[in-house]
């Protein structure tokens, strides 16, 4: 069974900094990109950043400067460094595999960061 676990989502102060983790683990073979995407409470999921196999990197501009993504070497493992956390991240953050096939992502369950003023 194809599993993503995040962690270190929590309560954080506006203003403060939290590290996001994801760990694959399972029959996942290759893959395009792994990358985050939150949901903000009744909201749509929206992409967050994402890394490929290659080391490129995207973000999305409200995160742009604030949000740091990057790969464990070696593993499939994602990590989103997050910095100078705003209220409006309030979201559930979810880890994400991009396959190189339409409808052959993974997701994570998601971890919870609240930002409070």
């Amino acid at each position: 069974q194809v599993q993503l676990v995040e962690s270190g989502g929590g309560l954080v102060q506006s203003g403060g900094s939290l590290r996001l983790s994801c760990a694959a683990s399972g029959n996942i073979g290759s893959f395009y990109a792994m990358g985050w995407y939150r949901q903000a409470p009744g909201k749509e999921r929206e992409l967050v950043a994402s890394i490929t196999n290659d080391g490129s990197t995207n973000y999305a501009d409200f995160v742009k400067g604030r949000f740091t993504i990057s790969r464990d070497k070696n593993k499939i493992m994602v990590h989103l460094q997050m910095d100078s956390l705003k209220p409006e991240d309030t979201a559930v953050y979810y880890c994400n595999i991009e396959g190189y096939i339409v409808g052959m992502d993974y997701w994570g369950k998601g971890t919870l960061v609240t930002v409070s003023s």
